[in-house]
């Protein structure tokens, strides 16, 4: 089974950053190296909290001790989500070119995140790294519908809108790569009031995957459905297929979530979802 480095952020309670993609990760068999960007107590978004970013020589000093205990030697994929702050980020890379120096298939798959809602809430540089040396590095992007038009310049109001952003950033993905882009979460003029549809372009095409639309939105869906793509894709199964899977298993996660009325993903309690969705969503070609 794959071994991930993932590097994102954590939360003494709730489950988004690392504390959302871990879980999901280990139930589906993968081992798991972390490393915190920031530890806070709870989500910003859910009010006041305590914490802090973790300065970028602490997150090179973590990665200098995992290369020398041969940690990153059998890493096979490396995961990254929120910064904290933007030199942090040259870090990042820094582990994922260790990786591949042992391993130079080993695949980075980057959570770009900068914003959503129509806003950013990331400090200032991080969106230029994200745009800059994070895509030429990524084999894997995972933007919402936000950081797809901040990243590509283009605006996603129509389908046909989406799909030209979404090759965009496809084609700034490092070359060796697979190259899959996972729009994670996109409302264009096409999609039904009662849906929310995902777009994954990858070299045989361009691919939708629809959900419904629950009435309320959850804190680490993202980071979570990034992480079960980048099992399922070094899992050996195809990009439509990791994708399908992926977006199934979110899908049954958050259903359950919301029908039991909690304002945190029930990552535990529904962690059966990450073997056996009990929601199928399937990718078509768009």
């Amino acid at each position: 089974m794959p071994h991930i480095l993932s590097i994102q952020s954590w939360v003494a309670t709730g489950h988004v950053g690392n504390a959302a993609a871990m879980l999901p990760l280990q139930v589906l068999g993968a081992e798991v190296t972390a490393i915190h960007t920031v530890q806070f107590s709870n989500h910003p978004g859910h009010g006041g909290f305590t914490g802090r970013a973790a300065p970028a020589a602490e997150i090179a000093s973590l990665v200098a001790g995992l290369a020398a205990h041969g940690t990153l030697a059998r890493a096979d994929g490396v995961l990254s989500g929120y910064l904290g702050q933007a030199d942090v980020g040259h870090e990042i890379l820094n582990a994922v070119s260790l990786v591949r120096a042992g391993k130079p298939d080993a695949l980075y798959c980057c959570d770009p995140v900068i914003g959503d809602d129509g806003r950013a809430y990331v400090r200032p540089g991080v969106a230029d790294f994200f745009a800059g040396p994070a895509l030429a590095a990524a084999d894997i992007l995972t933007p919402n519908q936000f950081e797809l038009d901040h990243l590509s310049g283009l605006a996603s109001g129509s389908w046909a809108q989406a799909r030209a952003a979404a090759i965009t950033l496809r084609a700034r993905l490092r070359p060796a790569g697979p190259r899959l882009v996972l729009v994670t979460s996109l409302r264009t003029a096409e999609t039904p009031d009662a849906a929310l549809d995902m777009l994954l372009a990858a070299t045989d095409g361009i691919y939708r995957l629809r959900a419904n639309r629950l009435p309320m939105a959850f804190s680490g869906a993202g980071d979570t459905l990034a992480a079960l793509l980048l099992f399922h894709v070094l899992d050996g199964k195809a990009p439509q297929a990791a994708a399908a899977h992926a977006a199934s298993s979110l899908a049954g996660l958050l259903r359950r979530t919301y029908l039991a009325g909690s304002a945190e993903l029930l990552t535990v309690a529904a962690q059966d979802e990450f073997t056996l969705p009990s929601v199928r969503i399937t990718a078509e070609a768009a």
